[in-house]
C-alpha cells in the first residue's frame, strides 16, 4: 500500500466525550446539598446580572441583533424587557452575569466561573417551557434548571481539576462552551449520538485565547467572553439536533486533533499517553462535587484570587486609614496563581484592568474600607491618586504553603496575608485570611450574607413588593423546584 495515503477507518467517539454524554444522559442528581447550593447559586448569579444592568458599558451589548425583531416564545433576559432567540438570550444573560466579576468561582489547575453556564441553561429552559405549554405539554421546571446547573458545574469543574488550559494560552471559557453544549443539548431532547456530535463540535471550534485577561491587554472582552461561550454551546446543540454529524476523534486525531494542535506545548500539568500524546487528566467521576464545593463571591466584585486579600485589607483599614501617607511598604503574601494571573504594576487602562490587579484590589479597601464595582471606574480612579501611591509601595511574596494548599482537595484555600510597615519603623500585625467568606468551610457564615447581597441586587431593578416575591420564592427549595421555568422568568422581566 502506498505511504502517501491516510487510513480512513472512522473511530468511535473519544472516551472523554463518551464519559460526559453518559453523565448527562444517565446520572441522577440526588444530592440535597448540591440542589440547595444550586438554589443559592441561582440567586447569586441572577443578582450579579441585575446589578450589572446599572453599567452602560454592559447594557450597550444587549438586545436583538436586528432592532424590532419579534421572536415567538422568545427567551427573556432578566431585569430587561428583551425577548430573544435562545442563542442571543444566552449571550445576553451570560454577559450580565459575568460583567462585574461577581458570580461564583472554581479554582484548580484551571479556574473559571461555572455559573456562567446559566446563560445557556436559562435561555433554553425558558424558551422550551413556553413552547411546551403552547403545545399542551408540561413545562420544564426550575428543578430541571437546578439539575442542569449542577451538571454544568461538574463538567467544567472536574475537567479543570488537573488540566491547565491557561498554561497553554487558552481561556477557561472553553469549558463553559463544552458544559453549556452538553446540558443544553440534553434540555433540548438530544439523544446520545446527537449529544456526542454537539460535544465534538464544541472541542473542534476555535478556542479563545487568554490575551484579554492579562497585562498589558486586559480589557472588557473578559466580561462577555463567557456569555459568548455559553451561547455558542446553545448554537452547537441546535446544529447537532438538526442532524449534523460529529467528529469522533476530535481530541485524539494525530496532527489534526485538539490534543496535538492545542495541547502540544510542554505542560507538566498534562498527562502523557504512552505513545507520547498529551491528553486530559481526569481523576474522578462526574457527580455533584463541584456544586457542593463551589466558591461564592459574597463581599467583593473582584477576581477570586484577591478575595482574601480584600478581606484582610478591610480588617486593616481602621489601623491605617489615618496614616496612609506614612506607609513605607505593604507586603502581600500570596499564592502562585495570584502572582501569575493578577499581580501587575504600571498604568491600569480600564475597569477590567483594575479588577484583575491584586495591588489595586488591595489598595482600595485599605484606603476606603470596602470595594464595590464603582471603585473600578475611570472617574473614581482618577479622583483618588492615593490608590496608585499605595500600589507603588506593595511587595508581592509567594508563600509555598499557600500555593500547595490552593490545590489540595481537602483544603482548596485561596490564601492572602497583608502587613503594613510605616516610615517610623512601626508596623501592623500580619493579617492572614486563608479561606474567603464564600468558601464551603464558611457556608454557615456566608449564606446569610449571600441572601442580603441578592436582596440588595433585586432592589436595583424591582419594586419592594416584586423583590420580596422573588426572594421568598428563591428561599423555598420545594416551591422553587416545582415552579415552571417560564413562570419563574415572568417575575424577572421589566
Amino acid at each position: 500500500m502506498s505511504s502517501n495515503v491516510d487510513l480512513n477507518n472512522r473511530p468511535d467517539y473519544d472516551q472523554v466525550l463518551q464519559d460526559i454524554a453518559n453523565y448527562v444522559l444517565d446520572y441522577s442528581i440526588d444530592s440535597r446539598e448540591a440542589l440547595d447550593t444550586a438554589r443559592n447559586c441561582l440567586m447569586d448569579t441572577l443578582g450579579c446580572g441585575l446589578l450589572a444592568l446599572r453599567f452602560p458599558e454592559c447594557t450597550k451589548h444587549l438586545g436583538p441583533i436586528v432592532e424590532g425583531t419579534v421572536v415567538p416564545f422568545g427567551a427573556r433576559v432578566p431585569g430587561t424587557s428583551y425577548r430573544l432567540d435562545p442563542v442571543k438570550a444566552a449571550w445576553d444573560i451570560g454577559c450580565i452575569v459575568r460583567w462585574l466579576d461577581y458570580n461564583d468561582t472554581w479554582l484548580a489547575a484551571e479556574w473559571g466561573h461555572p455559573s456562567d453556564n446559566l446563560g445557556g441553561i436559562l435561555a433554553v429552559a425558558d424558551h422550551l417551557s413556553q413552547k411546551r405549554v403552547a403545545n399542551g405539554e408540561a413545562p420544564l421546571t426550575m428543578n430541571d434548571v437546578l439539575k442542569a446547573m449542577i451538571m454544568a458545574h461538574e463538567i467544567q469543574g472536574v475537567i479543570a481539576l488537573e488540566n491547565s488550559f491557561n498554561r497553554v494560552g487558552l481561556d477557561h471559557v472553553l469549558l463553559v462552551k463544552v458544559a453549556s453544549t452538553a446540558v443544553c443539548a440534553k434540555l433540548m431532547g438530544a439523544n446520545r449520538e446527537q449529544l456526542l456530535a454537539a460535544l465534538s463540535q464544541a472541542f473542534v471550534d476555535g478556542q479563545a485565547l487568554r490575551t484579554y485577561r492579562h497585562a498589558p491587554n486586559a480589557g472588557s472582552r473578559k466580561s462577555w467572553a463567557a456569555g459568548d461561550a455559553s451561547s455558542r454551546g446553545v448554537r452547537l446543540a441546535d446544529i447537532a439536533l438538526r442532524g449534523e454529524m460529529g467528529i469522533p476523534g476530535v481530541l485524539t486525531a494525530p496532527q489534526w486533533g485538539f490534543y496535538d494542535v492545542l495541547f502540544s506545548h510542554i505542560n507538566k500539568d498534562l498527562a502523557l499517553k504512552p505513545e507520547g500524546q498529551r491528553q486530559f487528566s481526569l481523576t474522578q467521576k462526574y457527580a455533584s462535587y463541584v456544586m457542593e464545593n463551589v466558591l461564592f463571591k459574597i463581599s467583593f466584585p473582584a477576581e477570586f484570587h484577591a478575595q482574601t486579600a480584600c478581606e484582610a485589607a478591610v480588617t486593616l483599614h481602621p489601623l491605617v486609614r489615618n496614616r496612609l501617607h506614612e506607609i513605607d511598604r505593604i507586603v502581600i503574601t500570596t499564592h502562585e496563581s495570584a502572582i501569575r494571573i493578577i499581580s501587575k504594576v504600571g498604568p491600569l487602562a480600564n475597569a477590567a484592568d483594575r479588577d484583575h490587579c491584586l495591588q489595586y484590589m488591595t489598595a482600595v479597601p485599605l484606603a476606603f474600607g470596602t470595594l464595590v464595582a464603582e471603585h473600578y471606574e475611570d472617574d473614581f480612579h482618577a479622583a483618588h491618586p492615593i490608590i496608585d501611591q499605595l500600589r507603588e509601595k506593595m511587595h508581592i511574596v509567594e508563600e509555598p504553603r499557600y500555593t500547595r494548599e490552593y490545590l489540595e482537595a481537602d483544603k482548596r484555600s485561596i490564601a492572602n496575608a497583608i502587613q503594613v510597615f510605616f516610615k517610623d519603623g512601626s508596623s501592623t500585625e500580619q493579617v492572614a485570611v486563608e479561606y474567603p467568606i464564600g468558601h464551603r468551610r464558611r457556608r454557615a457564615e456566608g449564606i446569610p450574607l449571600l441572601e442580603d447581597k441578592f436582596k440588595a441586587n433585586l432592589a436595583t431593578r424591582f419594586t419592594a413588593q416584586r423583590s420580596t416575591q422573588i426572594f421568598q420564592l428563591c428561599k423555598d427549595q420545594a416551591r422553587l423546584e416545582a415552579t415552571p421555568v417560564h413562570r419563574f422568568v415572568d417575575l424577572l422581566v421589566i
